[in-house]
């Protein structure tokens, strides 16, 4: 990664996203309008709202979001949907409380259904909801989720009480995956400092609803 961040360079970096269960197909809309206008990499959206017709944007979904408290099964259906109808990359919620009770088979397995659902050509994040984990389980979570071939770790939905990224979670999150896994950062990032601590932390992607405020802190 470069050591200076101007505001082209994070752009290719951001998957720009909606995920408001109020958001509508004109909401979707103005999304994807922003998101070519800001020359950002993807724009992710709810599995409902697919298929999403973006020239030159990468088409990005969620499975199990946001509780994760899905079958796995379902969770492979819902990706597997997902990609056939355009989807190029899924983000899914792992079982937060098998994490949380230190169940890393469980983890594993919830995230290998989905992998093999979707098949190899599709990029898979797995969000494991950093903020309500302790260190221990985010490293249980990265391993299983680098044994499981996943091609991302995420911090967050978004959408937990407990937060989302912290530059802590994301530095311990890329020490674990040493560069064989990317590491998405999402939830509550507003500012370019914000986004810049996180990307200096390790994070390779970023998730942002509010894409224009964070490049409007950028110089170009």
């Amino acid at each position: 990664m470069p050591l200076t961040y101007d505001r082209a360079t994070v752009a290719k970096l951001i998957d720009h996203t909606l995920l408001k269960p109020e958001a509508t197909a004109e909401d979707v809309q103005a999304l994807v309008d922003e998101a070519t206008e800001l020359g950002v990499y993807a724009v992710c959206v709810s599995p409902a709202m697919l298929p999403v017709h973006a020239d030159g944007l990468v088409i990005a979904t969620v499975a199990g979001f946001p509780s994760g408290k899905h079958h796995s099964l379902v969770k492979g259906a819902e990706a597997r949907l997902a990609v056939e109808q355009g989807a190029r990359e899924v983000d899914m919620v792992i079982d937060i409380g098998a994490a949380v009770a230190g169940d890393y088979n469980a983890v594993l397995a919830d995230i290998l259904t989905v992998r093999e659902a979707v098949g190899r050509d599709v990029v898979l994040k797995v969000i494991i909801e950093s903020a309500a984990l302790s260190d221990e389980a985010i490293v249980g979570c990265c391993r299983a989720a680098a044994r499981a071939g996943a091609d991302f770790v995420k911090t967050s939905t978004g959408f937990h009480p407990a937060g989302g990224a912290t530059v802590a979670a994301v530095r311990l999150m890329a020490d674990t995956v040493g560069g064989r896994l990317g590491v998405k950062a999402s939830g509550g990032i507003r500012t370019a400092e914000q986004a810049i601590a996180l990307l200096e932390a390790g994070a390779t992607r970023l998730g942002l609803s509010g894409s224009r405020a964070v490049l409007d802190g950028l110089e170009d």
